[in-house]
């Protein structure tokens, strides 16, 4: 009988700050620091079912885990596992298969093919549920600063997004594209969602409180799977990854300093030279006259990786940086240059499912 591979990834996912990243794998889960690159922890169990671990969703970088396992009947049930007591706290078990657990503090969000439901962190007390278009990926993301929280899921119609504030007890539904919604990222705070369609040239970040539409971004004109979006933690940057191999940043017009705004303010525009002739189109002095391809807002900074591999991206701890993690292993941190954008460059590369990386 053929042992299972511990170098095989199923799963891969940063957390909440872009500080950690974690990968499910054949015997069952490993934790990375993300900036610096350090692996941390590496939990292999005895009696993992065939298949081994499909999901890991870390709460920030405490000693709590949810974690999805394949095989017959493992894959319905959220497993909420202590690192420090060595041992699992409890189960969350469901009629069909998980497809992606979001964790807040107070909340634990699981969402399936069509549902997501919400529970308290505390005793496990289910809190709401909500039906949802068909959600294969399983599409969400909530917010993590200190109040209620702001949660972002697919709507009951294509190309729709449903933002749930649980302060105002208020729902609010977005037509935020004509195909369905392939991708979905929300600031800490709550305040802004980015969405990306199946056809993934466009990006727009709307505002959770009104829906408003404030900015539209051109990730390229051929179509492609839009595989991560991440906002910077003061929502000045909005990155994204798809399966072109490029990972692009883009500059965020939005007001981040005071709740309740949300007006365009004036960031640091990218120059237009000749390394840079992607950032924003130069026709836009003619709006209006050309088709709106010519007058949307490109990348300011752009990273090439190999096409087809399935990558991550996140923000580093140093200010213009972010890191990068795919699915072959690949680890990257990157530098941009905020005011003058272009090509990014590299400044760490690790493979980190090498077998003689030590925990």
């Amino acid at each position: 009988m053929n042992q299972p591979d511990p170098m095989t990834i199923h799963h891969l996912a940063l957390n909440q700050d872009h500080g950690c990243f974690a990968t499910g794998t054949e015997t069952g889960f490993r934790v990375y620091l993300s900036d610096p690159y350090k692996p941390i922890m590496r939990r292999d169990f005895d009696r993992n079912p065939r298949g081994g671990t499909q999901l890991v969703s870390m709460l920030f970088r405490s000693n709590i885990i949810c974690l999805v396992n394949s095989g017959p009947h493992q894959s319905n049930k959220v497993m909420i596992w202590d690192d420090h007591e060595n041992r699992y706290l409890g189960e969350l078990s469901f009629r069909s298969e998980v497809k992606n657990v979001r964790l807040r503090r107070d909340r634990i969000v699981v969402v399936l093919n069509q549902k997501v439901y919400v529970y308290n962190f505390t005793d496990l007390k289910l809190v709401d549920q909500i039906e949802t278009v068909v959600n294969p990926t399983g599409l969400c993301d909530v917010s993590q600063n200190a109040g209620p929280m702001v949660m972002a899921c697919p709507g009951l119609l294509k190309g729709q997004v449903r933002v749930e504030d649980y302060g105002t007890k208020k729902s609010k539904y977005i037509t935020a594209h004509a195909s369905r919604i392939a991708s979905i990222a929300m600031t800490l705070d709550g305040r802004f969602v980015a969405t990306a369609s199946s056809k993934g040239t466009l990006i727009r970040v709307f505002n959770t409180m009104d829906g408003s539409l404030l900015q539209e971004m051109r990730r390229g004109a051929e179509r492609a799977e839009i595989y991560s979006l991440a906002f910077s933690s003061n929502a000045q940057w909005l990155a994204a990854s798809s399966d072109k191999g490029t990972v692009h940043v883009f500059g965020l017009k939005v007001d981040s300093g005071s709740p309740g705004t949300s007006k365009l303010h004036s960031a640091p525009e990218p120059k237009l030279s000749s390394k840079n002739s992607s950032a924003i189109s130069s026709f836009r002095f003619i709006r209006g006259v050309f088709p709106k391809y010519f007058s949307s807002e490109w990348s300011m900074a752009q990273f090439r990786l190999p096409e087809s591999v399935q990558y991550l991206v996140g923000f580093g701890r140093q200010n213009n940086t972010i890191v990068i993690v795919g699915l072959d292993g690949s680890y990257y941190k990157c530098e941009f240059d905020p005011m003058n954008g272009g090509q990014m460059h590299q400044l760490e590369h690790y493979n980190f499912l090498k077998p003689e990386e030590p925990f």
